[in-house]
């Protein structure tokens, strides 16, 4: 009785999954999902300080996030 419905979503399912993974594979192929700045932001820091720096700056985020989070 309903199964042209099935049918008809099987299908149309089909279709857009086929089409999702064209679409990343073409993403794939041409790079959409390389990463570039991550090579340029290990150049960032001079020199050590400027590395700890950065570290302390995450570390005291961190703090304040723990510190301000009230649970419900």
């Amino acid at each position: 009785m309903d199964n042209w419905v099935v049918a008809m979503m099987l299908g149309a399912s089909l279709f857009l999954g086929g089409i999702a993974l064209i679409a990343f594979m073409w993403g794939v192929k041409n790079g959409q999902f390389d990463d570039e700045e991550k090579y340029l932001n290990a150049t960032k820091f001079d020199n050590v300080e400027d590395l700890n720096d950065a570290v302390d700056k995450e570390r005291k985020k961190e703090e304040l996030r723990k510190k301000n989070y009230k649970p419900e």
